[in-house]
């Protein structure tokens, strides 16, 4: 239902996580060397966008995917970075239902639209994204 919101839950990330992310996967040395970060930008290390989109998936199939009828997904829109997760940081993520739209060339499914936040445990919104996902839909009565 559209305007319907849902608590997902909530996941603390370290610095090892962080570190052990970035060197497999975003190695730039703000991400992955604690010393060298604090003349960064930054002004200390910080997780990989990408660590975070990792870690909103985590909690999004935990929070709602894995006992729903979601059966694939065409990607995700409008992603967003708002501010760094940090060492020690707690991300918690909610998603809004903005769109459901029957498809129309299969009945048996459809496509929800989530507007998803992730917050860290200041209230401080660390992402925003559009997920986009396919759902078995309920056979009519």
């Amino acid at each position: 239902m559209p305007g319907e919101t849902v608590a997902l839950g909530s996941r603390a990330v370290g610095e090892a996580e962080i570190i052990a992310f970035a060197q497999s996967y975003d190695p730039q040395w703000f991400h992955t060397d604690p010393v060298r970060a604090q003349e960064s930008a930054f002004g200390g290390l910080v997780a990989s966008g990408w660590h975070i989109s990792a870690v909103f998936m985590r909690i999004f199939v935990d929070g709602m995917l894995r006992e729903s009828s979601a059966l694939a997904s065409p990607g995700v829109d409008e992603l967003r970075w708002k501010k760094p997760l940090r060492p020690g940081d707690v991300l918690s993520a909610t998603a809004t239902v903005a769109e459901v739209m029957p498809s129309h060339t299969k009945p048996d499914r459809g496509l929800v639209k989530h507007d998803c936040t992730v917050t860290n445990q200041r209230g401080e919104t660390v992402m925003t994204l559009r997920t986009l996902a396919l759902f078995a839909r309920r056979p009519a009565r």
